[in-house]
């Protein structure tokens, strides 16, 4: 087999260095946006140890799957849907309810057992059924967004973030996010209707 010209090596550029880029574009996003990361991953999962896990877990998958990173989206968009994912896979690992004795007692100095205090003070499962359903719906309809609109929207609402730090992520005028919000909320209203 003939070896190729060395030009057409350099035409393509240096892997290594590619991969060196990566991993410096992956420890500045990681720097700057870990809270935020985190913050993701404890909205899904609701707790600190397993949002830590979660992202943890998510920051290896990354840095183990570099080379799949397009540059076409950036590199925090690309690690919070790693993130996301990370967290849902948690959130299937672990038991649907905790687990307690009935025959525990409450702590150490009282003389009684559980079943004497169980009152059920979750919503009805009507209202629960009805909440997740609505939930879904909201997730379905953000998720029919455009990309644009989609990202302004999880960054405000799920991520809890600022316009002006939006902005600054998304390199963007403060002005842009601002409409891209409104817009993206008149939308939502549209596609929710739907549901009713």
């Amino acid at each position: 087999m003939e070896s190729q010209p060395s030009h057409i090596w350099h035409e393509y550029g240096d892997p290594a260095l590619t991969r060196a880029e990566s991993i410096g574009a992956l420890q500045e996003a990681v720097s700057r946006y870990l809270p935020v990361l985190y913050g993701r991953a404890y909205r899904y999962v609701g707790d600190a140890h397993d949002a830590e896990d979660a992202v943890q877990d998510a920051l290896l998958s990354a840095y183990k799957h570099l080379d799949q990173f397009k540059a076409t989206a950036k590199m925090t968009t690309w690690l919070t849907s790693i993130v996301t994912n990370s967290a849902l896979s948690q959130l299937r690992k672990r038991p649907r309810q905790p687990q307690v004795s009935l025959d525990e007692r409450l702590a150490a100095d009282q003389d009684y057992c559980l079943p004497g205090k169980l009152i059920d003070e979750r919503p009805s499962p009507e209202g629960e059924c009805i909440r997740s359903e609505m939930r879904g719906n909201l997730m379905q309809s953000v998720m029919e967004l455009s990309p644009l609109l989609r990202e302004t929207i999880q960054l405000f609402y799920l991520d809890g973030l600022s316009t002006m730090e939006i902005a600054q992520i998304l390199g963007v005028p403060q002005g842009t996010v601002k409409a891209r919000m409104s817009r993206g909320r008149s939308r939502l209203k549209w596609l929710m209707r739907a549901f009713k």
